[in-house]
């Protein structure tokens, strides 16, 4: 699961005692573990799943056992959200505490910097993005929005778009090492842009957008995208290219195609792979390869995922 998280203030609920001497913490920016070490010594193991990206995070699916524990301070915030089930929380921090239930539609966030004890009794899965403040702060600059306040700590807070956005990254790792980086690149600015808006102490609103890229920016950056060589397709090179930001671009491709960039490349994947299922005798496997995927399984489920099914079913069909 993977995850980046706020401070919230919640009153101390009865029976639930604050820790003794407990407090935010305080230290160098310098001394605090990465999100992902630790929260791999909290949770006792491994995530099923991580990829993570240099110039965004990192998103991380979890399976933990019962928990126990105080989570140190952290280099990244952590923002969770929970696929299925209910599950109690038991969050102290300093001298409030929170009970909540972590289940779909919620979310957890733990501000770069906090410390706090956590109950969980019973096993569990979870999605968590680490979110570096240099994003946060990018996408703040980005959107022009002026002094962004600092994330608030949640715990069980309903957010059914933060949510829905964050478990679509545990849904969407396709094998295809292109469309899985510009599909995070996306993501993770997509939810920096709703955590400043929706969690932060100062609401932060985006200007809206004023119009879509202009014929010869948009025909480059359709130009780059269609490349079969080894073209950089990150979100960085695609709004470098057209001498945008990366929150701009998207929202100005967007505007002038009816969808994000990582959707386009989804699209125009599928678009090939139907020519050369249709026109060749080409192998799937060789077809998956082609195309850049890591394995022929994982070229079948984006395909299938996509048409209802599978490659060899659907080339049957058509001829």
């Amino acid at each position: 699961m993977t995850g980046s998280t706020t401070l919230m203030r919640n009153p101390s609920p009865k029976g639930l005692p604050p820790i003794p001497g407990a407090r935010p913490d305080d230290h160098a920016a310098s001394e605090r573990r990465a999100a992902d070490a630790e929260m791999a010594r909290v949770l006792k193991t491994k995530p099923l799943r991580m990829a993570s990206d240099s110039s965004s995070g990192a998103i991380a699916f979890w399976r933990h056992e019962p928990l126990h524990d105080t989570v140190e301070p952290m280099a990244d915030h952590v923002v969770m959200a929970y696929p299925a089930g209910s599950q109690a929380l038991e969050r102290r921090t300093g001298r409030t505490a929170a009970i909540s239930t972590a289940r779909p539609g919620v979310v957890t966030i733990i501000p770069a910097g906090s410390t706090s004890r956590w109950d969980i009794h019973c096993p569990m899965h979870v999605v968590q993005l680490y979110l570096p403040q240099r994003t946060l702060l990018r996408i703040a600059d980005e959107a022009n929005t002026t002094n962004p306040g600092d994330l608030l700590e949640r715990t069980g807070h309903p957010d059914a778009i933060t949510s829905r956005l964050l478990l679509s990254a545990a849904d969407s790792l396709e094998g295809s090492a292109t469309l899985d980086t510009l599909f995070r690149q996306q993501l993770t600015d997509l939810l920096a842009t709703r955590l400043l808006a929706a969690h932060a102490g100062v609401a932060a609103t985006p200007q809206p957008i004023i119009g879509g890229l202009s014929p010869s920016v948009l025909r480059r950056s359709i130009e780059r995208l269609r490349s079969d060589s080894d073209a950089d397709v990150s979100l960085s090179a695609l709004a470098s290219d057209a001498g945008l930001s990366r929150f701009h671009f998207c929202r100005s491709f967007k505007e002038s195609t009816g969808l994000s960039p990582h959707a386009w490349l989804r699209q125009h994947r599928l678009e090939q792979a139907m020519d050369m299922l249709r026109g060749s005798d080409e192998p799937v496997v060789s077809i998956a390869a082609a195309l850049g995927y890591s394995s022929q399984t994982a070229f079948a489920a984006a395909f299938k995922k996509l048409t209802g099914e599978t490659p060899s079913d659907w080339r049957r069909r058509m001829r």
